[in-house]
């Protein structure tokens, strides 16, 4: 295959604390460290060793979000991505506007895999990947903890309950990857200056003609409620009785 497209998302970084405004409009970010989502710098990671292994020719990130989002593209520049491309998009994205603009992409750029995190840390949606799939009608593979090029086919490995489950897609196709696929390398500083050098366009919506349907307005944010101090029980009878008192048996 030419090219793989890898679809990242701008999130708060998974070390901070998420704190709920006090109005309830949404989470504070003000001063807050942003990050590529993890589960997208793992898909960046095999996306890369897959090229390293003469599987692919060309890495191309891409995201949908505000201009802040070109700092989490250098990084994945920096990590060894060939060119980046942001969708310029101030409003909160919602997966169904997320896959429409990657689906432009997909046709603009003649992407044969792409390659995303199964869900993004902020609102664990979960959508992204299997909406492009269907928009694109082509095959998808979620969760991946193993991929495997296999002629103009890709063999993907998953966890599920009762073990391992192997699907084998054929190109072009989507696959979503979850955490145990890969380590993502670490960036270096010359990585970091080298990125600076590398092509990263600025597009938007309205540019790629992808239209806007009804918005998903979130109405309301709120913390999940505090934990409440625990206590002792002597023996299972009591534990029981506190158990009947909290309505949890």
């Amino acid at each position: 295959m030419q090219k793989i497209m890898v679809c990242i998302k701008r999130v708060i970084d998974y070390n901070v604390r998420v704190r709920v405004k006090p109005d309830g409009t949404g989470v504070v970010t003000e001063g807050v460290k942003m990050s590529i989502n993890p589960f997208d710098e793992i898909a960046l990671e095999e996306a890369l060793r897959l090229r390293e292994q003469g599987a692919a020719a060309e890495v191309i990130a891409v995201s949908l979000g505000p201009d802040d989002t070109q700092q989490q593209l250098r990084t994945a520049l920096a990590m060894g991505a060939d060119r980046a491309i942001l969708v310029r998009h101030d409003a909160p994205a919602d997966p169904a506007t997320a896959a429409a603009a990657f689906m432009a992409l997909v046709r603009k750029e003649g992407a044969e895999l792409v390659l995303l995190g199964k869900q993004a840390i902020d609102d664990d949606a979960c959508q992204t990947g299997q909406r492009l799939a269907a928009l694109w009608d082509r095959p998808q593979a979620s969760a991946a903890s193993r991929v495997e090029v296999v002629g103009e086919s890709l063999r993907v490995t998953r966890e599920v309950d009762a073990g391992l489950e192997v699907n084998e897609i054929d190109l072009p196709g989507v696959v979503t990857v979850d955490l145990r696929l890969n380590e993502p390398r670490y960036v270096k500083l010359p990585d970091i200056m080298k990125a600076k050098k590398k092509p990263l366009d600025v597009t938007d919506l309205a540019a790629l003609g992808v239209a806007l349907d009804e918005p998903v307005t979130v109405l309301k944010w709120d913390p999940p409620p505090q934990r409440t101090k625990g206590i002792m029980v002597k023996d299972a009878a009591e534990l029981v009785s506190a158990l009947k008192q909290k309505g949890l048996v």
